[in-house]
């Protein structure tokens, strides 16, 4: 598995995109739930790094920067 080193706030900006168009359509599966928690996870960690002085970046897998980016 690959990991980055990513600019914590472009993060949390991408990961609020991404939740807002997962809200626009709701589905009532259980894959959508995992997706919504996991999205609002990573924007919650990005968040804190963004505002936490001198930090500012945040790593993501190959996969969690998949998902939010699936979903701009």
């Amino acid at each position: 598995m690959s990991f980055a080193a990513i600019d914590a706030s472009r993060v949390e900006k991408a990961a609020g995109a991404s939740l807002q168009t997962l809200r626009s359509a709701p589905e009532p599966t259980e894959a959508y739930q995992r997706k919504v928690l996991m999205i609002e996870r990573i924007e919650a960690l990005a968040r804190a790094a963004a505002e936490t002085k001198g930090q500012g970046v945040i790593t993501l897998t190959s996969e969690e920067f998949w998902l939010i980016s699936r979903n701009w």
